[in-house]
């Protein structure tokens, strides 16, 4: 079988014994339970993400129930003819669900897909199960920006953008000394982004004890804990765009990053050029991630966790993994931000809190099933 066949079949879904085969006792051979087909999964769970955002909604102080929510929506975006409208709610509470919630859980939606997907192209590229798409040092170096706009206090506008930059900054310096006589080599490239995630973060601890004073810490540890308290219109378009974007892209790879998970030397042997290939996807995968970075914070365990999830349902072929990771992490996404914000309501916990409150135990539980140690 040549190495083109191997790759193709990467992932498949079933392992079926030849007809009449027989094992060494003279028993017939164990054929495995075929695993759902990837489509199957998909449609399930973007039925559940549709189910998941109408019902998180609802949730809240204000009694508002999700027919309502969808006549509300249909309200502003004119689909009043196909019998989404009028809105039943006052203004107030109209104003509550598209300027509020709807934007918040839209924008946990987005994020949450948008680390999930990266998380699946890192551990790939980097033949590292725990790989995660803050492993090139962009949350740290996000952290940077995004701490420097609140000590200075120039506007709540200026901070995606902060953070956005200080991101990029980051892996800027690390796929500089990643880089070697024009070789990018995954070991070198983790090494490199947790040298320069260190730093960064050496850098955000010393803005903040020279600099924060009064309720600036307060908003400094929302942020460097996640939070989507703040979400807008404007952030659900930048992640949004982002994802659909950058995925896409990622998307139309899908054989390419099968071939990395291979290794370097079956890539090269079926034509592709790896250095330069893996600058491309690395630089994708940062672009996404930063935008996710920008309006959220840091999240952990969602980009390490849904990939490893998504793959003992449905195989290593990213055709499968990239879509459904996508799906998953925003729903996972939604419900941990919902968590958040209703748990100890009026108080709100940062949704990195309750994300590594979920994700650890989840891991550890993927850790034993599929031993990734191995």
């Amino acid at each position: 079988m040549s190495e083109r066949t191997t790759v193709q079949q990467a992932g498949a879904d079933t392992t079926r014994a030849p007809a009449g085969a027989t094992s060494a006792d003279g028993r017939p051979p164990v054929t495995r339970r075929p695993r759902a087909r990837g489509s199957v999964w998909v449609v399930t769970m973007a039925a559940l993400l549709l189910a998941s955002v109408t019902v998180t909604v609802t949730f809240g102080s204000a009694d508002i129930g999700a027919w309502d929510v969808w006549r509300s929506i249909g309200t502003h975006l004119g689909l009043d003819r196909l019998g989404f409208g009028p809105s039943p709610l006052s203004t107030l509470r109209d104003g509550i669900v598209w300027e509020l919630r709807l934007p918040r859980v839209l924008a946990a939606a987005a994020v949450g897909a948008a680390l999930a997907v990266c998380g699946a192209v890192m551990q790939t590229l980097t033949r590292n199960p725990l790989a995660d798409p803050y492993l090139l040092g962009l949350s740290s170096g996000a952290s940077v920006g995004a701490v420097l706009v609140l000590v200075l206090g120039v506007g709540q506008l200026a901070l995606p953008v902060a953070a956005f930059s200080g991101a990029l900054l980051a892996l800027m310096v690390t796929l500089a000394l990643a880089n070697r006589r024009g070789e990018l080599a995954p070991t070198r490239t983790v090494l490199a982004g947790l040298a320069v995630s260190y730093l960064c973060s050496a850098a955000t601890s010393f803005v903040i004890f020279w600099s924060a004073t009064g309720d600036s810490y307060r908003e400094i540890l929302s942020w460097l804990l996640g939070s989507l308290g703040g979400a807008q219109w404007g952030d659900v378009a930048i992640v949004t765009v982002a994802v659909v974007v950058v995925g896409s892209v990622l998307l139309s790879r899908a054989r390419t990053l099968d071939a990395f998970a291979f290794g370097d030397g079956t890539a090269a042997t079926l034509g592709i050029d790896v250095n330069r290939t893996r600058w491309a996807l690395l630089t994708l995968v940062a672009l996404l991630t930063g935008a996710a970075v920008a309006v959220s914070g840091a999240i952990g365990f969602v980009g390490l966790m849904v990939p490893h999830a998504v793959r003992l349902v449905a195989g290593s072929g990213h055709r499968r993994v990239l879509p459904l990771a996508t799906l998953v992490g925003a729903t996972f996404m939604i419900w941990a931000d919902t968590l958040a914000r209703t748990l100890f309501d009026p108080r709100e916990l940062p949704v990195g809190v309750v994300t590594a409150f979920l994700g650890a135990p989840a891991f550890a539980f993927l850790l034993r099933r599929r031993k990734v140690g191995r």
